[in-house]
């Protein structure tokens, strides 16, 4: 095993008994083999594409697959079985498509005609016999360079799979899934590494993009909504995740039951939405981040429904009572299958066969809703205040939290933000800060929650209306980025900021693994992105 694609690995260097966040050897190296199986499937689809012949059952899939890889989605053994099965099936048969058209086939790299054992022990002996990371490149700063592209391939594919349960789809972005994972096996130099790279996170903009046009087309624009940190009294569900779709059919089907919705992590902002809001009874928010599930959840009186990644181990107090959905898996947990319309009746029956919450705890409310539509809607306000000099400076402070030592920096930054400066936030790092009280300027609350990791869309989205206004480019505004991570989704949210020309991005609580000193050198060089050190001398740096 060696897996070093998360913030957490271990000793800062890689995983290479257990993961940090619980995957086995054994699901590592079939995680592995999947990916590999798939760069073999993407080298046809890649060449279809250039004689015409384009499926979109392929390209779906494949953004499933390579979003079953990234950190905290699918630990389940089974389920990596029929997919690495399945890839070599749609890839035998798309090539007899292409080869029809007279496309290219013959193809010497390895995945191009992998071919699995007939059992999961040969496929997790295969997974290990890999060595996945080592045949992407011999050089260290090329394979590195691979890395960052393929865990912001991961990061695209959640985001690109997301958008198209809505309805929402690009052949541009699935023709560059795979035309870089078809890159990926073979010599590239490391300009052109460099290139795929950025190009990965222009793309990603394209997936955020009509991700955002999904939820808001479907769910209308968030809108500035209190969430209770309480509860009240009633049988109760716990939805996490970040899939809006779940969260609605699940709400419809339980509105004359009895039950209480309650929302935990990156769920929070979805209370924001006009058209998920209307239900009453999707009442408040329970938890904070993901890392803390196992310490919050046993506390959770009803059933919990997990609706995407960022699933730990469930502990045995309340394993019973979870349920995954989507690409989310975990051993011998029910499972909501279905594509499209799903049928949550063995999570309802189980919510009402559960305790209750019995009584009323007031533990205050925070703040959602402030996503582009929201904020662009006083930006008249915003701009005079900042002319008044009543605003000094913008921080967007914000992206993945975990467990590892040393986020309690994001907490202690806010704390010190000046009061004269306004805090946009979004992803699950709010949490290390969410519920503070830090009041507001003209009217405008200080903190502002913008919403899920990929709403970094509506982020980007305000800081070019600002730009615009103040006629300069983003890197002139005063505005700074100071932003965690742990997984894939905000690697590719990073790439994505870079490929705009972003730079002078705080990066913490410690840089990837996966980067070289020579890569890390380029990216300082070209970007001036810089490890968070300490609140006070990253805040002396920012204000002067």
């Amino acid at each position: 095993m060696y897996c070093n694609q998360c913030e957490q690995t271990a000793k800062g260097i890689a995983c290479t008994t257990i993961g940090v966040c619980g995957k086995t050897e054994a699901v590592a190296g079939l995680e592995d083999l999947l990916t590999h199986a798939v760069q073999g499937l993407c080298l046809i689809a890649d060449a279809g594409r250039k004689v015409g012949v384009v499926d979109n059952t392929v390209d779906r899939f494949v953004c499933e697959a390579i979003f079953s890889c990234l950190t905290n989605v699918d630990f389940d053994p089974s389920r990596f079985v029929d997919l690495i099965r399945e890839t070599v099936k749609l890839r035998e048969s798309l090539k007899a498509k292409v080869k029809a058209a007279g496309g290219t086939t013959d193809f010497t790299a390895a995945a191009a005609s992998f071919t699995p054992a007939d059992s999961l022990t040969g496929l997790e002996e295969q997974g290990v016999a890999l060595n996945f990371i080592n045949t992407l490149d011999a050089n260290p700063d090329l394979q590195s360079l691979k890395q960052i592209t393929m865990y912001g391939l991961r990061g695209l594919a959640a985001y690109a799979d997301h958008a198209a349960i809505l309805g929402k789809e690009d052949e541009s972005v699935y023709a560059f899934v795979h035309e870089a994972m078809a890159t990926l096996t073979s010599e590239q130099g490391l300009n052109e590494l460099v290139a795929l790279a950025l190009k990965c996170g222009t793309v990603n903009l394209k997936a955020m993009e009509l991700l955002d046009a999904g939820n808001t087309g479907t769910y209308g624009h968030p809108v500035p909504t209190p969430v209770p940190l309480g509860h009240i009294p009633g049988k109760c569900i716990l939805v996490t995740g970040h899939d809006l779709k779940d969260l609605a059919m699940l709400l419809e089907q339980t509105k004359d039951k009895g039950i209480n919705i309650y929302s935990h992590g990156e769920m929070l902002p979805c209370h924001g939405y006009p058209e998920l809001k209307k239900y009453s009874h999707f009442y408040g928010h329970f938890g904070t981040a993901w890392q803390n599930q196992q310490k919050e959840m046993p506390e959770f009186p009803g059933a919990i429904l997990f609706t995407t990644n960022c699933i730990q181990k469930p502990k045995d107090s309340y394993k019973d009572n979870v349920f995954t959905t989507g690409l989310v898996g975990w051993p011998d947990v029910a499972h909501v299958s279905g594509h499209g319309a799903k049928d949550f009746t063995a999570v309802i029956n189980r919510a009402l066969a559960l305790p209750s919450f019995t009584d009323t705890v007031d533990k205050g409310s925070v703040l959602v809703g402030f996503a582009r539509n929201t904020v662009l809607g006083v930006a008249d306000k915003v701009i005079a205040a900042v002319k008044s000099k009543a605003i000094r400076h913008f921080f967007l402070v914000g992206g993945c939290d975990g467990a590892k030592p040393g986020r309690n920096y994001y907490t202690e930054i806010v704390e010190q933000i000046p009061a004269d400066c306004m805090i946009l936030t979004l992803a699950c790092g709010k949490f290390r800060f969410f519920d503070k009280q830090l009041g507001d300027i003209g009217g405008i609350p200080r903190l502002l929650d913008v919403g899920q990791c990929n709403d970094a869309y509506s982020a980007i989205q305000i800081a070019v209306a600002l730009a615009g206004a103040f006629e300069c480019g983003v890197n002139d505004l005063p505005l700074s980025m100071i932003l965690s991570w742990y997984e894939q989704k905000a690697v590719v949210i990073l790439l994505t900021l870079l490929s705009l020309g972003v730079k002078n991005i705080h990066l913490g609580p410690s840089l990837p693994a996966f980067i070289t000193p020579n890569v890390l050198n380029v990216l300082v060089e070209n970007f001036s992105i810089k490890p968070v050190s300490t609140p006070e001398a990253d805040l002396k740096a920012i204000l002067g």
